[in-house]
């Protein structure tokens, strides 16, 4: 058993090879259910399915309260249906949390809350890391991060003060989606 490290919770990775779109269907329907405990409403969830469940693409789920939206994705798994899986577990995690009094739920919406543009920063800030746009391994990203910082601070010769604040901010931004 395989688990994987999500937002400070580890998470159970389970190889799904007789996964179908039907069982895709099942953990959308899981999640809606979960999110109802905290008081979302169906119409207010949006989880769009791949045709195939067994296709290799990124997860999402979307959200609102309060006018709030938020917003988790996963592609950090060979399938659909595997980073399908991650986000349920997820937030079955963060829904148990509020549930039992260990979070509030304006603690939970800060877990998840992010503005329509963030996955084009996600996307820059890939782009000015210098990483592939699907890389999603923190180590190597960090790996990055420390390599342009040392050339990229201000108190060195080919360092640049907006430079820096902008490859912190990158950094930042990733960091976030991947803990």
């Amino acid at each position: 058993m395989v688990k994987l490290k999500i937002k400070g919770h580890e998470v159970e990775v389970l190889a799904m090879r007789t996964s179908s779109n039907r069982r895709a269907l099942q953990f959308k329907n899981k999640i809606i259910e979960t999110l109802k405990l905290v008081g979302i409403k169906k119409d207010e969830v949006e989880i769009p399915l791949e045709s195939v469940a067994r296709k290799k693409a990124k997860s999402s789920v979307t959200w609102y309260s309060k006018n709030n939206r938020m917003y988790y994705s996963n592609n950090s798994q060979q399938t659909f249906i595997e980073n399908l899986y991650l986000c349920m577990s997820l937030i079955e995690i963060e829904v148990k949390k509020v549930l039992s009094g260990e979070k509030t739920i304006r603690e939970f919406e800060n877990e998840f809350e992010e503005d329509h543009s963030v996955e084009d920063r996600r996307k820059e800030a890939r782009e000015f890391l210098g990483v592939d746009h699907d890389t999603h391994d923190l180590e190597i990203i960090d790996k990055k991060y420390k390599e342009l910082a040392k050339e990229l601070h201000p108190d060195k010769p080919t360092g640049s003060t907006d430079e820096f604040k902008k490859l912190n901010r990158a950094h930042k931004i990733l960091k976030r989606e991947l803990q």
